[in-house]
């Protein structure tokens, strides 16, 4: 995905992918539950979500008016491949299943077929897995950004190439173990300083039973 994200005129796909990862946090994916418009207002025109209803099948649920500008018509309710030329279908399929199954998110760049009436675009398509509320990956947020003039609609797209990256949940970092208390020894601390004279160690002298503590001193005076 990386070498995409930099290129200027996308800056929804960098919008949703951001608000994506934000909501799932410690896990593979978030909840279709959890999504609000809100956190995304900035790209509604541009995003949707697909609901999986067969193997490498997904129809768009919800829709921003930019996919309804360039087919021309309302897309609710349309599968996915409806926005993509016949001969690429097969490996939009292909990619809608690797996001729900791997799981994985995909990055696709594509260009819209050319004639008089219909100028030249180029666009890309993100796809972020969702889970449903019964908890199985069958609901996808979506990000469609088309640069150029629509003109005669209506507009699809041929698969220039296609990035999917299999996720998995980010791994929380370890503490920091404790340290181990160690017991301080000033004789060796002595010798690593090079300059002090070894510690000397105070030894207690207590006087022996047998040996009177004071004696009498005779003196001749």
């Amino acid at each position: 995905m990386t070498e995409f994200r930099a290129e200027v005129g996308y800056s929804a796909i960098a919008q949703v992918e951001a608000y994506w990862e934000s909501l799932r946090g410690t896990r593979l994916m978030p909840k279709r539950s959890e999504i609000d418009p809100r956190g995304i207002e900035n790209a509604l025109e541009n995003t949707f979500i697909l609901e999986r209803i067969a193997p490498g099948m997904a129809r768009i649920r919800i829709a921003g008016s930019h996919l309804s500008d360039l087919m021309g018509m309302e897309v609710r309710g349309m599968p996915l491949t409806s926005l993509i030329t016949p001969p690429c279908r097969r490996q939009i399929n292909d990619l809608l299943e690797d996001v729900c199954q791997r799981p994985a998110t995909c990055d696709v760049r594509l260009t819209a077929e050319t004639t008089i009436t219909k100028p030249h675009m180029d666009a890309r398509l993100l796809l972020l897995p969702l889970k449903s509320d019964l908890g199985d990956v069958s609901r996808i947020l979506g990000c469609l950004v088309a640069r150029g003039e629509v003109g005669h609609t209506p507009r699809r797209f041929d698969v220039v190439g296609a990035k999917i990256r299999s996720i998995t949940a980010p791994s929380t970092v370890p503490a920091a173990p404790k340290p181990t208390p160690t017991t301080y020894d000033a004789q060796k601390a002595n010798r690593a300083d090079g300059v002090a004279e070894p510690a000397k160690v105070f030894e207690a002298h207590t006087p022996r039973a047998d040996v009177p503590y004071l004696r009498v001193v005779k003196s001749e005076d």
